[in-house]
């Protein structure tokens, strides 16, 4: 995808009139254009934040788990859609707690819920039926296999993971949040979004891409250009790749995907290519483009952050820049997103 043009100069589809409360959906499977009638409402007002806490969460109602790796992916990962009545809801690039079924006994002996796990809403404020009522998360299955026997110790699993992935249409989630300020969109629509992920660190730039591509919403019209960076092991391993492909093909101007894959390629050295070799190979235009405002956000493993900074600060070196001082300008101009786990 290299020498593709960077910023289209306006968007790839025409839209119709629009009507009061009615917009327009666009699905990879179905090229056709459908009107979907949603809750306009979900653009007004301030933000959302912690509307739902621990001691009194919300709790909603699992409509569909379905697997989205390969058989020959490293480990399982689901798409889980949960049905919240459009009762707490969020801006993308926000997460949500989920507070696993059991308890525990806490430091002074006392029997306590589970602790709460955070995850990174994978869907748009309308969700993936566009109509306000649901939410997904992107979960990965924790185990833990003991490297001495190469068996799973049962012991040891992720519990908030384990219990969504094996949940059931019906099951009961209690839910707090919606949480975090870090990875929110910026109110430019002709921003460039520079998208860096590993594993489910996808989840944010789903909501993105899908509140960009997927969605006519008359307050929010992107003009801009989305850059994904994906960061796994094998093609098996790749998240809603249906989706990226089908914004790649869509919107050749405005979207574009590289992947890093490092059990199937090699970096310019001959070893794994890892999320920061990909970057690499594309690193003066992401340097050009930083410099003209661009934002670039960071989801996923916090093991993959050393790597992408040691890389960033030997090409900041070649181009004559201290990295320190590049860094805390990114960082006062609000374009530097982190968030890892």
């Amino acid at each position: 995808m290299a020498g593709r043009p960077l910023v289209g100069s306006a968007r790839a589809r025409a839209h119709g009139p629009r009507e009061l409360r009615v917009v327009m959906q666009a699905v990879a499977t179905d090229k056709s254009v459908k009107k979907v009638v949603r809750p306009l409402s979900l653009e007004e007002g301030d933000m959302p934040m912690n509307t739902f806490k621990n001691k009194q969460p919300f709790v909603a109602e699992v409509v569909s788990v379905e697997r989205i790796v390969g058989p020959k992916a490293t480990g399982e990962t689901c798409h889980i859609r949960i049905k919240t009545n459009g009762k707490i809801p969020f801006w993308e690039g926000q997460s949500y707690g989920v507070i696993p079924p059991g308890t525990k006994i806490n430091s002074k002996g006392k029997e306590v819920p589970l602790g709460t796990r955070l995850y990174s809403i994978a869907s748009t404020r309308y969700g993936d039926d566009y109509d306000g009522q649901t939410t997904s998360l992107c979960v990965r299955r924790a185990t833990y296999t003991d490297p001495e026997t190469g068996k799973e110790d049962p012991s040891k699993k992720g519990i908030c993971s384990n219990f969504l992935c094996d949940a059931k249409k019906g099951t009961k989630v209690n839910m707090t949040g919606p949480t975090g300020k870090v990875l929110l969109l910026p109110e430019d629509k002709n921003a460039v979004l520079i998208m860096v992920a590993t594993g489910t660190g996808i989840a944010p730039y789903r909501a993105f891409w899908r509140r960009a591509f997927y969605e006519d919403v008359p307050q929010y019209k992107f003009t801009g250009l989305q850059w994904l960076f994906m960061g796994c092991a094998n093609s098996d391993a790749k998240l809603y790749d249906d989706e990226i492909q089908w914004c790649a093909k869509n919107f050749p101007d405005q979207f574009r995907v590289d992947y890093a894959l490092s059990r199937e390629q090699k970096n310019k050295n001959g070893g794994k290519m890892y999320i920061q070799d990909k970057i690499e190979e594309y690193s003066d235009q992401i340097f050009d483009l930083l410099a003209d405002g661009a934002h670039i956000y960071f989801c996923g493993l916090k093991g993959m952050m050393p790597g992408i900074q040691d890389m960033l600060q030997r090409v900041a070196k070649a181009r004559g820049l201290n990295f320190d001082e590049w860094l805390k300008g990114l960082k006062e101009a609000g374009t530097w997103h982190v968030e890892v786990y």
